[in-house]
């Protein structure tokens, strides 16, 4: 894995602590998790709305992902961006930084991770990440609402999910918006909250599931659907 530092924080947030890849980024400084930093430096290249706001940000010549943990769900209404504190090991954004640093050593088609953070503040914390922004990729979501996913495609995600299930990836919210396409035949994973290193089982056929149901669901909302012929492609360089 990657030589990955630590260092404590501290402020009006609450205390914390940061991890940051010092080969990804030299410069790399504690304002670079706020989004009024990047906005000052004249810096934001662009925002996506989900269950949070994920921003793109310029640094020198390359551009990062920056991302803000949010809740969805009810539970949301209630707090939606904080997370009960069971120790910094299990503070999500440490856990997805290190599984992504592991991914990419490996060579797997994920963005490098730059930077994980947590501020707690009593029984509860809150987070950030910051990854490398992967240019000229769309979203097989929306692809799919253009109309423009070749078979080529298809088996080359296939390809892709045998890979991460191969090394022990179980991407806990596999769907068309966290699957990207540069060109036809490249393929990257992103978001990788809450996933986890595995032993084989049923948790890869649950991924699939997840992904066709999720296919189905941009289908539905264009009146398209699930093309059998273009799963069976999928399935097939899956297998």
């Amino acid at each position: 894995m990657t030589d990955i530092k630590r260092f404590a924080t501290s402020g009006a947030a609450g205390c914390g602590a940061m991890l940051y890849a010092p080969s990804r980024a030299s410069k790399f400084a504690v304002p670079w998790f706020e989004p009024r930093y990047w906005m000052t430096q004249g810096a934001v290249d662009g925002e996506a709305l989900g269950r949070g706001t994920t921003w793109i940000v310029r640094e020198g010549e390359r551009c990062l992902v920056l991302r803000h943990y949010r809740r969805g769900g009810l539970i949301a209404r209630l707090s939606p961006d904080r997370y009960l504190w069971r120790g910094e090991a299990a503070t999500r954004p440490f856990q997805e930084l290190l599984l992504i640093d592991l991914m990419h050593t490996a060579g797997l088609p994920v963005p490098a991770p730059i930077a994980a953070r947590y501020q707690r503040q009593g029984a509860f914390y809150r987070a950030d990440l910051i990854t490398e922004f992967l240019p000229d990729t769309q979203s097989l979501a929306q692809r799919l609402a253009a109309g423009e996913v070749p078979l080529e495609s298809w088996a080359a995600i296939g390809r892709c999910l045998r890979r991460l299930h191969d090394f022990g990836i179980c991407h806990a919210d596999l769907n068309a918006h966290n699957v990207l396409l540069r060109g036809p035949a490249e393929v990257f994973l992103i978001d990788f909250d809450r996933g986890r290193q595995r032993r084989p089982g049923l948790w890869r056929d649950a991924n699939l599931v997840r992904l066709r149901r999720s296919i189905e669901k941009v289908g539905d909302a264009r009146g398209l659907p699930l093309d059998e012929a273009a799963w069976h492609c999928l399935l097939a360089a899956y297998a």
